[in-house]
């Protein structure tokens, strides 16, 4: 491996960080987003079982003429010069991007339906439904998107950007979040998530420092404590939601350290003062490309993970670069680059083959051709909030969840 692929895997590794840094990275920060959520910067109160703003407005049956521009709110690396300049001189669409350093900072951008001057934003699961339920994005035209019907079946209508049949987002890529050992340490890979609560393995292990570990602890649960009667790791009840965090309370003395960006978990591995720890196929991949004796896998009870949607905004002022830009990163190819450049997975069913003429292998190496089973067996990142699945207003909402993990960071 060169300096240049170094510097590139290191500067992913720092955007993959982003999805953690500033919306989970630790008590002080947990606390500002409260009290921007509390002064208006989000809701912090959108609840389910309601329309959403925005579901009246018609998506166009056709895409015009380009308007010449295109403003995008995006994590760093999902704009890269590689499939960029070749869409701009396909469509003409002068591409413009604010790289998001959080969750947070993407819904605080895209307030007032984007304020008349972003046209997209790169939302992850864990405010996509905020996004919709503030009315800051707008319907999608799926029909508009040649490459839909390839999407896998998850990524077709996932309850993330789609509410009541209304789709409001385009799933773009996704990641599991994978149980992550050292195959000294394991020689047989461990079957339950049950190792990271073991206190056999205190000071070996390393999690995310994210408010959504909450709903790990919750789907290790499911399982662990059926009378807790958990269907959804992300809808909990009080009770359910109190069982998750004292068992977070449990690892707490076990964990050596709680990971902001993927370069530091995988640095602990190379240093080899963790030998498991929660993570994405990125570190993985990227520790045995180093020759670190690593190997992941899919605990028996599941694993939640994230997917990212392209939503347009409510104000959008280039709609029809907003759809060419969609239609263009939906494809084949286009996931596959990014898939391979960013260390993620693709969710064009079609894009495997463009991985293998990327890089041989790398379509099982990213998961990309994971089973209808494996997925199904994932949970991923929605927004917890008040309302239930079932319509009741018994569920504990995010900004509940960013406290109590803010408590017990600070504990």
């Amino acid at each position: 491996m060169n300096g240049a692929d170094i510097a590139r895997l290191n500067r992913i590794a720092e955007a993959e960080g982003h999805r953690i840094l500033g919306r989970i990275g630790g008590a002080a920060a947990v606390a500002l987003l409260l009290l921007v959520n509390c002064s208006g910067g989000g809701s912090g109160a959108a609840t389910t079982g309601t329309s959403p703003p925005t579901a009246s407005l018609k998506p166009p049956k056709a895409i015009g003429a380009g308007e010449g521009a295109l403003n995008l709110i995006a994590w760093e690396g999902y704009t890269d010069a590689s499939w960029v300049d070749p869409f701009i001189e396909q469509t003409g669409c002068k591409v413009t991007a604010r790289f998001a350093a959080s969750p947070d900072e993407m819904v605080s951008l895209m307030a007032n339906g984007g304020g008349g001057q972003w046209d997209m934003v790169s939302a992850s699961g864990e405010i996509s439904t905020r996004l919709i339920y503030d009315g800051n994005v707008r319907p999608i035209n799926t029909g508009l998107v040649p490459d839909y019907p390839s999407f896998q079946r998850q990524f077709k209508s996932p309850s993330f950007n789609t509410i009541g049949g209304v789709h409001y987002g385009i799933s773009v890529q996704w990641a599991p979040n994978l149980l992550l050992y050292d195959i000294h340490a394991f020689p047989t890979a461990p079957t339950s998530w049950n190792v990271l609560y073991n206190p056999t393995y205190s000071g070996r292990i390393t999690v995310p420092d994210s408010y959504l570990q909450i709903a790990d602890a919750a789907l290790y649960l499911v399982k662990r404590q059926p009378s807790l009667k958990i269907t959804d790791p992300y809808e909990l009840t009080q009770p359910q939601f109190d069982a998750a965090v004292e068992l977070l309370k449990t690892q707490r003395p076990l964990v050596t350290r709680y990971w902001k960006v993927a370069s530091e978990e995988m640095s602990l591995f190379q240093n080899g003062e963790v030998s498991l720890g929660a993570a994405w196929p990125y570190q993985s991949i990227n520790l045995k490309a180093a020759n670190l004796p690593v190997q992941d896998t899919l605990p028996s009870e599941g694993a939640t993970g994230w997917v990212d949607s392209w939503m347009m905004a409510t104000k959008a002022p280039h709609p029809n670069c907003a759809y060419l830009w969609t239609r263009y990163v939906s494809s084949p190819k286009v996931q596959a680059m990014q898939a391979i450049g960013y260390g993620e997975v693709p969710v064009n069913s079609r894009a495997c083959a463009e991985m293998e003429n990327i890089q041989a292998g790398s379509c099982a190496l990213y998961h990309a051709d994971a089973s209808a089973a494996y997925l199904s067996s994932i949970r991923f990142w929605k927004t917890p909030m008040a309302a239930c699945g079932d319509g009741s207003q018994t569920c504990v909402p995010y900004t509940a969840w960013q406290s109590a993990w803010a408590a017990l960071m600070a504990a």
